[in-house]
């Protein structure tokens, strides 16, 4: 009886326990998700994709810049 009452006890506790770490995980993905820390290696490398085409649009245009400026 006595070791019964203390099987439920531990097995009670350990459901809490389950519990507040599916709710910590659960906090933990929606600050990911916020921070953008969640993205996949493909979704980082296609947006650092996307950032080198827009820094090479502004070289040329420097450029051009540089060019006009000069045969002024």
């Amino acid at each position: 009886m006595l070791e019964a009452k203390k099987l439920r006890k531990g097995k009670n506790k350990a459901e809490k326990d389950l519990d507040s770490l599916k709710a910590d995980y659960k906090k933990l993905r929606l600050s990911m998700r916020t921070a953008e820390l969640g993205k996949m290696s493909k979704q980082w490398r296609q947006e650092i994709q996307e950032e080198k085409i827009r820094a090479n649009r502004w070289e040329k245009k420097f450029q051009g810049a540089q060019v006009r400026k000069e045969t002024l």
